[in-house]
Parts: C-alpha cells; sequence; structure tokens
C-alpha cells in the first residue's frame, strides 16, 4: 500500500484546510492511521491518530478541539480536518499506517509500517 498526502497550503491564521492521505495499491480498512508533523528545526511529532476500525480518535493537547481525523474506507482516504489555525501549526504534515490491528491509537513513528509524502500546511499571522 501507498500513501499519497495533499491538501497543503498557504492560509492565515484562523483559517482551515483539509488534508488527504489517499491509499492505492490496497485498502486501508485494515490499517490504524495516524498524522504526524514536522517544523522546521523541529521534531517530527504525532498530531492524531485513528484506529483500524476508524473509531477512538486520539489528538495531541497542541491540536485537540481544533483538529479532527476521520477515515473513509469507502474512498480509502483518511482525512485532517485543520480549524483556527495558528502559526505554529505550520510544518509538513505526514500520513503514517499501520498494519497490525492493534485497536490502539498509536503515537510513536517507529509504530508506523507504511508512510505517505509530507504536504506542507504555512499558516501566516
Amino acid at each position: 500500500v501507498q500513501l499519497q498526502a495533499s491538501g497543503g497550503g498557504l492560509v492565515q491564521a484562523g483559517g482551515s484546510l483539509r488534508l488527504s492521505c489517499a491509499a492505492s495499491g490496497g485498502t486501508l480498512r485494515s490499517y490504524g492511521m495516524g498524522w504526524f508533523r514536522q517544523a522546521p528545526g523541529k521534531e517530527l511529532e504525532f498530531a492524531a491518530g485513528i484506529t483500524w476500525s476508524g473509531g477512538s480518535p486520539y489528538y495531541a493537547d497542541s491540536v485537540k478541539g481544533r483538529f479532527t481525523i476521520s477515515k473513509d474506507n469507502a474512498k480509502n482516504t483518511v482525512y485532517l480536518q485543520m480549524d483556527n489555525l495558528k502559526p505554529e501549526d505550520t510544518a509538513n504534515y505526514y500520513c503514517a499506517g499501520d498494519s497490525r490491528r492493534t485497536g490502539l491509537v498509536l503515537r510513536r513513528r517507529d509504530e508506523y509500517d507504511i508512510w505517505g509524502q509530507g504536504t506542507q500546511v504555512t499558516v501566516s499571522s
């Protein structure tokens, strides 16, 4: 399975973006999914995740209440709706998948076995 992230761009503070992560070469039905982000000069950090069944969304404190992760198995796509964006949300965003069907939302990068390329989000003040 290959992942393709899209939807990034430049937005003003307070605005919204929706990131998409589309799969090809297989189905995401059995994958737990996560979104990570990496700001310039900083380490990769977990932003949001969802279990393989599409339940139990979990968010980093920094995005809780503003970001929403969802999984559409029919479209083989995972989304990250980002509202009330802040300049500190500026980063390259990556989607990742875990094939083990743990039923848990995984928050460490080494727990995911497939990754998409990043999509850049820039929030201006």
